[in-house]
């Protein structure tokens, strides 16, 4: 089966993650792709297949080389990794993907002009985040088996679910999947490499308030939803993901429900430095403080939970792995662009574990969006990335 193909079947699956299951994986979708993907790679000639209860898929390609000769030294068991789910930003059901040229779009970039690109009717994502780089994985594997003149050592690949939900390297068993090191197929536009992220927090305030009828709520009444307001109004108002880029962090309010009696506001901290990071959640429960001062003790709740940190601390003293990649995609006719992720990765938090993992593109673009666009010649390069990588891992 050949990439695109390939694409097209994967996102028949709908994937969509739901971090309000408590489940692993959180929706029976991932699950079912998981159960195809672990038949196909096997099909494919894939060894040590394995599926488990948490919808974690691990496989390898044997080694077929002779291994170092220096020292004895073997030839390091490298790892490619992408997840299966989608986001929950936009529907992943019943997904109507079509190849266009790129001028037949108008939300598609320019510097694509002319070429064939895989797009969605606009209803729901495209998927591309990440089963391109699923299909680049499984595609470069398939390709080394066809083609066993291509020396190589021993290459593990791993397929997780739930990443979107932060969840995707909460099962990940590193010391089975084997590797010294590993890749995310997972970027975004051609040539990205990326070994800097976001260091990430998830916070939820509960907000209590006192409803009493508006005809006698005369210093009686607490509504919880104005109260909430006055929480958000008290950040930097333009420490926001539309008004940050590069290394600059932010507070991300994604979630309010509530009611008089009760909200609940959901945001998200990112930023690059450690110390910053720290000090934005110190100042989220300052915040708080302030408000129980003013309403009395109790009237707000604030629970943080770390999430990941930023890789760039266990890449540094790894970085032949970077200048692999990066020499890689030189060879594949790819101008590396080095740049950090305002975003995570399952990589962040496998690094963190003892699997140095960077991100490599895998090719799509406005990932979590209805307007999500996958560029073939983009995904197509990313395949060639894989192998100039397993060629020179020697």
């Amino acid at each position: 089966m050949n990439i695109v193909d390939r694409f097209l079947k994967y996102v028949s699956f709908c994937t969509t993650s739901d971090e309000n299951t408590g489940m692993t994986p959180s929706t029976p979708g991932q699950m079912e792709f998981a159960r195809y993907l672990a038949q196909e790679l096997k099909e494919i000639g894939l060894t040590e297949v394995s599926l488990d209860s948490n919808g974690y898929i691990m496989a390898t390609l044997e080694a077929n080389g002779e291994g170092r000769k220096v020292s004895g030294e073997s030839i390091p068991v490298i790892g490619f990794i992408a997840h299966m789910d989608t986001s929950p930003d936009a529907s992943g059901r019943n997904v109507k993907a079509s190849i266009v040229k790129a001028e037949e779009r108008d939300y598609i970039d320019p510097r694509y002009a002319g070429q064939d690109v895989i797009v969605t009717d606009t209803t729901t994502l495209l998927g591309a985040d990440d089963k391109a780089g699923i299909a680049e994985i499984v595609t470069a594997m398939e390709y080394l088996i066809q083609h066993p003149e291509i020396k190589h050592g021993k290459i593990r690949i791993g397929f997780t679910p739930d990443e979107e939900i932060g969840c995707g390297a909460d099962h990940f068993d590193v010391k089975k999947f084997g590797a010294e090191f590993a890749y995310t197929m997972d970027g975004g536009a051609v040539g990205e490499l990326e070994y800097e992220n976001f260091n990430a927090a998830a916070c939820k305030i509960k907000v209590h308030g006192l409803n009493v009828h508006p005809g006698t709520a005369y210093h009686k009444m607490r509504n919880s939803m104005r109260i909430a307001y006055q929480i958000a109004v008290m950040l930097p108002r333009f420490q926001t993901p539309e008004h940050t880029q590069g290394y600059e962090g932010f507070y991300h309010l994604i979630g309010m429900n509530g009611t008089v009696e009760e909200t609940t506001l959901s945001y998200i901290i990112r930023d690059h430095d450690r110390t910053q990071f720290e000090y934005r959640k110190r100042e989220l429960e300052h915040l708080v403080r302030k408000i129980n001062t003013e309403y009395g003790d109790g009237t707000a709740e604030i629970e943080i939970r770390d999430q990941y940190y930023n890789m760039r601390e266990k890449i540094e003293p790894v970085m032949h792995i970077i200048d692999l990649a990066e020499e890689a995609m030189k060879s594949a006719g790819v101008t590396p662009v080095v740049k950090p992720i305002r975003g995570g990765t399952d990589g962040a938090r496998l690094s963190f574990e003892g699997l140095p993992c960077p991100n490599i593109f895998a090719g799509g673009e406005n990932f979590h969006s209805r307007y999500e666009y996958l560029p073939i010649p983009s995904m197509e390069k990313a395949c060639q990335v894989i192998l100039e990588i397993v060629k020179r891992v020697k």
